[in-house]
């Protein structure tokens, strides 16, 4: 016999429910979709599998890393240290450059002043020798033997020859410029005879010891070379002369 299927459904039965819609637990709290549930477990798992794959790393791997940062600091610190070397060297080297330019000049300006201390001195003592000199000129009539002495370099005699002079003039006139030998006619500190030969020095022959002095030391050089020769003549003769 066949069942009985209503045409209509009845006016008070449930509504149906649709299986899309998130579906609700008995006691009235939302239930996790399949979906979101399967999303969540593979992150698990991808992350579960990349702390795995740091975890199961190769330690000769990580150490490689470590050694090679470790190698580039260290080079960096050697180039850094060679740079610092190269600019400390350079720095020392314009600094040496520098002191020694700095020293020449120095002495440059060392060497000036004591050039212009030298000449200063030169000048100095030349100054001093004229005035000393026209002292002893100005002087001469007091005293004929320090003109004689002053003198004696310029007709090409040393200090040696100076006490062969002394004891010859002091044998002819005892260095009196007015000494006369009446019976010569010899003239003089020199004894020149006759006296005016002494002229062609100078006019004042008769007065001044320099004139003198001078007439009687070129004649000393041109007859006898040397006071101490002339002296040896002078000895050798009786009565002396020379």
């Amino acid at each position: 016999m066949a069942r009985y299927t209503p045409r209509h459904a009845p006016r008070h039965a449930a509504p149906k429910r649709s299986l899309g819609r998130t579906a609700v637990s008995v006691v009235g709290r939302p239930l996790v979709s399949t979906s979101l549930i399967a999303a969540v477990v593979t992150g698990g798992v991808a992350v579960s599998g990349a702390f795995e794959d740091t975890a199961n790393a190769d330690p000769l791997s990580l150490g490689a890393v470590d050694d090679a940062t470790a190698a580039a600091s260290t080079m960096e610190s050697e180039v850094a240290l060679q740079d610092s070397t190269r600019v400390a060297a350079d720095r020392s080297a314009t600094n040496s450059q520098r002191a020694v330019v700095a020293a020449r000049a120095d002495e440059a300006v060392r060497a000036k002043a004591a050039a212009l201390a030298k000449q200063r001195r030169a000048q100095l003592d030349r100054a001093a020798r004229a005035a000393e000199r026209t002292r002893i000129i100005e002087n001469a009539q007091d005293d004929p033997k320090a003109v004689a002495q002053l003198l004696l370099p310029e007709y090409g005699f040393s200090e040696a020859q100076w006490p062969c002079l002394n004891q010859l003039w002091i044998g002819e006139s005892d260095w009196r410029w007015w000494a006369s030998n009446s019976s010569s006619g010899a003239y003089g500190i020199p004894q020149s005879l006759p006296g005016n030969k002494m002229a062609t020095v100078a006019g004042d022959w008769r007065t001044n010891p320099v004139t003198q002095i001078k007439w009687g030391l070129d004649y000393i050089k041109r007859s006898y070379g040397t006071p101490c020769n002339a002296l040896s003549q002078w000895q050798a003769r009786s009565p002396h002369w020379y």
